[in-house]
Parts: structure tokens; C-alpha cells; sequence
């Protein structure tokens, strides 16, 4: 575990302006050895040795996606906002948050500076009156960003539209530029209807694949820990050395990619070539996360294969002689459910990895495979100062 000084100092906290990061005051080691000790006790079914250290990517400069709401007053210069609203609705201006990338942080102030001369109203959320609402900067780790406006009008996606050119020159580091339309008022942080104005998605180069992310699609939010994960389960996938895998829930393909990546290295026929000794698929119900990933797979020349399905659907509709060796289950925060842990439960399937942002869901749906026991199982610190973690577990059917 890598980290800086035990505690990390944050003005915005302590003015009680921003109170985001809730464990922010408490020594960084502290933390860890909370979540370590949360996922033992949620987690019983794991044994003590099974455990591998926690990795951690460091408490400061981490987060990758800033999601700032925009607020203040716009058509004057200092007069709009770029963070979080404070309780009575107004905009407190994160421009120094500690936890961003300092890339984030830099282009902070020359987008406040493009929005108040564009003369976008910043909206009012207490009045539900104004334009502009949010605005999205990811960053690559080459450096690259994405940036998406979010507006509440075709108005703010013309404005934008016709200072594309200008905005361009701001942000040269910028490869997407999009606008999403919000038009209701309610508690979210982009609309249905996304229209990119330049670029199409932006590359985040890990290792020897490049996951495209597009304006809507999902992706870690800590680049460092997200690289570990990665590395992590291709390793337990290779030392399984299955003949076929399926990741459900795939997104962009990072786990599948990684795994045939690691197969292609290490699977080779005397000559340099691949054996192709290894089926991989990824199943995400995202279409334009699952042609994402099928251009990673191209471009890097990793043989994986991608289908847009629910990942339940898939699995249930699936014939006995189809399923794989070794399935990948990365779900959101409430598990795979009832219904694919029994599949799973009674399919024979030799093993199975688990990625979960929730230890809670995790250990439901444990208790669902009974049949599999938990041979390793490892914490990520994505969430330094929150309550939040990722932890993996690799399961194995028992003799």
C-alpha cells in the first residue's frame, strides 16, 4: 500500500464547505484498516490467509472524473462556480479539490472563465431557472481529456455548438467534446440524449489495451486502482488457465481484454504466435460500451469476443454445453441477484471471479454459491476518505 502524510489537509472541509471525502481528518491508515476489518466481518466465509494486502493508489490526486456543478452567476468574470452546491443551493467553487488529478483542477478555471464570457446562465437550482447545469472532465493517463456540458436546453447546446472553435483552443488536451441535454429538474447528473461536437471517445491506454471511453460509458474513477484490479484478475484467470471465459457486465471490456491480452502473451506455439487456446466474451447491455470494446480488441489484435445483453438474460438463456470454465461478474452495487447466483450455484461452472463496489451485495450473493469456496480475495481502496472500496474474490467449485 502506497499513500502521502497520514492525514490530508482540505480547506473546503474544514470551512465546512464540502464535506464529500467524510473520513478526509482520519489518518490514511486508519482507514484502510477499517475497510480491511468491514469486508472481514461482512465476509466470514473468507479465511484469514486467504487475504491479499490491500492496494491503495495513494490519497491525493487520484479521481480521474470531476462531475461539477456549475453555479454562481454567469456574464461576469469570478462570477461562476465550478463543484458542489452547499446546503442552500448556492455553488461552492472546487477549483483546489486535493482528491483530483491537478490536471482536473488546472482546467477548472479556463472552463469558468469560456462559460462566463459564453453568457450561459448558470442554473439556479432552489429558483429551477438558468441553463448550464453541470460540466464532466475525465482524464486520461496520457493526459487527454474529455469534457461534457450538460444543459437544460437546445439553447445551451447551440451556444456551445457555435464557441466549439474557441473552446478547442482553451482545451487543446480536450479529444471529446459533447453537450447532454437535461432538461427536467431532478436530482441526476445527465439526460438521455447526448450530442458529441468533437472527437468520439477518449483513450485510456492501460497496458497493451486501450479501453475507449465514450461520453456515457463507465469507467473506474481511481486509474491507478483500476490498473491493479486489472492486472489482479488476469492473473487469477491465468494461473485458473481456463480454455473459456465469460465477463459479464463487461462495460468497455477491461477485465475481458486484459485476460486475452494475458493469454496472448503467455499461450504461444514456439513461434511468437498465439495458440488461440482461450475463448473470451464480455456481455454488457450497453451497445455502444460493447462496440467500444470490440475496437479495443481490433486495434490491440486480442481475441475476444463481445455481444450487447442483459448479462442475466444471457447466462439463463445459455445451454448447459455453452457455458465456459471461468465466468468474471462485475455488477453494480446491488450484485448479480437471486437468480444468476442459483444459475451459477448449479451450473458446475470450475470458477468463478467476483469484482463488487458493494462488500454488503457481495457477501448476499456468497451465500447464495455455497457449492464454491473462496480461495484469495484482495481490497481496492478506489474511494480514499469515503466509506467505499472495491474487493475481488476468486471462487473455485469444490471437489
Amino acid at each position: 500500500m502506497t499513500g502521502g502524510p497520514p492525514v490530508l489537509h482540505c480547506r473546503y472541509f474544514a470551512a465546512g464547505e464540502c464535506r464529500s471525502c467524510t473520513f478526509i481528518e482520519t489518518p490514511y491508515p486508519a482507514q484502510i484498516a477499517e475497510k480491511e476489518a468491514r469486508c472481514r466481518a461482512l465476509l466470514p466465509q473468507v479465511a484469514a490467509d486467504a487475504w491479499l494486502p490491500t492496494f491503495s493508489g495513494g490519497d491525493r490526486g487520484f479521481r480521474n472524473r470531476a462531475k461539477l456543478v456549475v453555479g454562481g452567476t454567469g456574464g461576469r468574470r469570478g462570477g461562476v462556480t465550478l463543484g458542489i452546491l452547499g446546503p442552500e443551493g448556492t455553488g461552492v467553487d472546487l477549483r483546489e479539490c486535493a482528491i483530483q488529478d491537478p490536471a482536473i483542477n488546472a482546467v477548472i478555471p479556463v472552463l469558468a472563465d469560456f462559460i462566463e464570457r459564453s453568457g450561459l446562465e448558470p442554473y439556479d437550482v432552489p429558483a429551477r431557472r438558468g441553463e448550464l447545469k453541470f460540466v464532466h472532465v475525465t482524464i486520461s493517463p496520457d493526459g487527454e481529456l474529455m469534457v461534457r456540458f450538460v444543459t437544460r436546453s437546445a439553447h445551451g447546446l447551440g451556444v456551445l455548438r457555435a464557441r466549439l472553435g474557441e473552446l478547442r483552443r482553451l482545451l487543446p488536451r480536450a479529444v471529446v467534446i459533447s453537450v447532454n441535454l437535461l432538461p427536467e429538474h431532478k436530482a441526476v447528473l445527465e439526460g438521455p440524449h447526448e450530442e458529441v461536437l468533437h472527437g468520439e471517445s477518449l483513450p485510456m491506454r492501460l497496458g497493451g489495451a486501450t479501453l475507449h471511453l465514450r461520453p456515457r460509458s463507465f469507467f473506474q474513477t481511481n486509474t491507478a486502482v483500476a490498473r491493479e484490479l486489472y492486472d489482479q484478475v488476469a492473473s487469477w484467470v491465468a494461473a485458473a488457465g481456463p480454455r473459456s471465459v465469460w465477463d459479464l457486465y463487461c462495460g468497455v471490456g477491461g477485465f475481458a481484454l486484459h485476460c486475452a491480452e494475458a493469454a496472448d502473451s503467455s499461450e504461444t506455439n514456439g513461434t511468437g504466435g498465439s495458440c488461440g487456446a482461450r475463448e473470451v466474451l464480455g456481455v454488457e447491455i450497453s451497445e455502444a460500451a460493447v462496440d467500444s470494446a470490440r475496437r479495443s480488441a481490433r486495434e490491440a489484435g486480442l481475441y475476444a469476443a463481445f455481444v450487447a445483453a442483459d448479462a442475466t438474460a444471457f447466462v439463463l438463456e445459455s445451454e448447459p454445453t455453452e457455458l465456459p470454465e471461468l465466468v468474471i461478474v462485475n455488477p453494480p452495487r446491488r450484485g448479480i441477484g437471486d437468480a444468476l447466483a442459483a444459475f451459477l450455484e448449479r451450473s458446475g461452472v470450475q470458477h468463478i471471479v467476483y469484482s463488487s463496489c458493494n462488500p454488503a451485495s457481495l457477501a448476499k450473493d456468497l451465500s447464495h454459491l455455497p457449492s464454491y469456496a473462496v480461495r484469495e480475495a484482495r481490497v481496492f481502496d478506489m474511494f480514499p476518505h469515503t466509506s467505499h472500496l472495491e474487493v475481488a474474490v476468486r471462487l473455485e467449485l469444490r471437489a
